[in-house]
């Protein structure tokens, strides 16, 4: 059910994003009732703003309401930016953040570990290589990574 309620909020927010030149990153609805929290992530080139998460929220409460698309119609609305170590899901994740260091952690193990860093040197035909430092580099199809997000550099 959360799942289905999930999904309606994405296509609503993608939409709502896509028309103020942001893109979605991740929608999760986590616990029921009046506790019930819709979180949303969002994402632009060059960074989002306060007031872009005020807009998105603003527009994506209104129609969750006017279709009463969350059950029960109680819930949190949270909508922020990503932050610097922002989730890689989608294909387009990979090819727009080549040349940056990211971590993975692998379905199954490849050379005894699941957990990677790197240099993401390119995404082709659903493969991700990723330039680990003087070993050869890691290439590994999408499907294969369990997750995989960017990492800051301090």
């Amino acid at each position: 059910m959360q799942d289905e309620v999930a999904a309606k909020i994405e296509a609503i927010a993608a939409r709502v994003a896509a028309s103020e030149g942001m893109e979605v990153v991740e929608v999760a609805v986590k616990g029921g009732g009046a506790a019930r929290l819709v979180r949303i992530s969002i994402d632009k080139p060059e960074g989002v703003t306060h007031g872009d998460c005020e807009s998105i929220s603003h527009q994506v409460g209104t129609i969750l309401d006017v279709e009463d698309v969350v059950p029960g119609g109680r819930y949190t609305l949270e909508v922020s930016s990503p932050g610097v170590e922002r989730k890689l899901a989608r294909p387009g994740d990979f090819v727009r953040f080549q040349g940056k260091k990211i971590k993975v952690e692998l379905r199954e193990p490849i050379g005894g570990r699941r957990n990677w860093e790197g240099t993401l040197a390119s995404f082709e035909d659903g493969r991700v290589t990723l330039e680990t430092g003087g070993q050869a580099p890691l290439r590994v199809a999408l499907e294969e990574i369990r997750k995989a997000s960017l990492k800051f550099e301090w």
